[in-house]
């Protein structure tokens, strides 16, 4: 099995796209053989009024993907719980210039924080990959199937999302919180099966629009092939004159793989 990906993200409306305060990375978790058996993916969305999410999110996302060199944290609770404090010793030692003493201030008593989704494709050298993932927080994975829904990882519906999700913060006081309110799920994959890995408003307006119409979206979804035409899709979802139906102004990321058969390689993309 080989997998097809690509990521496309759009800042908050207003904002520069430099100021876009998520992170997406995946790559193939390399063991020294011909044919890559696994694949690890992570997507964050760093708190707007937070402590320079974006470095937040930087340092996650270079620990956790594969590129990191050890392949990152093993996803179960004890190797998550190390992995946040060494996160959080690591934000901690960094030397830092600040322009204020407010700013100075605000790193030591708000901190940064960011929800997360991260995870793997397993299996890839065998006839059943699966996925399995950890997640904190309103960044979602969804498992898509011949246009139907298979999965929502984390088990969130369209009421669900607020403004004080979980997330990977940097105060050490929080660790054990962190800790007890990690996710797990998993699932089995079939060639041509999609995955989707959204930050909370795109994953959001994806729930609200399933309901109305799940062939479409998933139809609009797998067929995105250019930047432009999703940054014209989420502009056009943020101006939805229903309240009910329009997409939150925020940061938005939708990652995308396609699992497939007999493909001559596998595409990298990061942001």
């Amino acid at each position: 099995m080989q997998i097809q990906m690509v990521t496309f993200s759009e800042a908050k409306e207003g904002n520069a796209p430099g100021e876009w305060q998520d992170g997406a990375c995946g790559g193939v978790v390399s063991d020294g053989t011909a044919t890559p058996r696994r694949a690890r993916f992570v997507v964050l969305d760093g708190a707007t009024g937070a402590y320079d999410a974006v470095r937040w999110v930087d340092q996650l996302v270079r620990s956790f993907a594969p590129q990191a060199g050890s392949g990152g944290p093993r996803l179960e609770s004890a190797a998550m719980r190390a992995w946040f404090a060494e996160m959080q010793d690591q934000w901690a030692g960094g030397v830092r210039d600040f322009d204020s003493i407010i700013e100075e201030r605000k790193f030591a008593e708000v901190g940064s924080f960011a929800t997360m989704l991260g995870f793997e494709i397993d299996g890839l050298d065998g006839p059943e990959p699966y996925w399995r993932a950890v997640a904190l927080g309103d960044t979602v994975l969804f498992h898509v199937r011949a246009g139907r829904l298979i999965a929502v990882f984390p088990p969130l519906g369209p009421d669900d999302f607020g403004t004080l999700p979980d997330g990977v913060h940097t105060s050490r006081a929080s660790l054990d919180r962190m800790t007890e309110r990690l996710l797990f799920g998993g699932g089995v994959l079939e060639a041509g099966d999609f995955l989707f890995a959204a930050t909370d408003a795109m994953a959001q307006w994806i729930l609200r629009t399933i309901v109305r119409d799940e062939a479409k979206v998933w139809d609009t979804l797998t067929t995105l092939a250019h930047p432009d035409v999703f940054a014209r899709l989420v502009e056009d979802q943020r101006r939805e004159q229903n309240s009910a139906k329009r997409m939150k102004n925020d940061d938005v990321t939708l990652m995308r793989l396609r699992l497939l058969a007999g493909q001559p390689a596998f595409l990298l993309a990061c942001r």
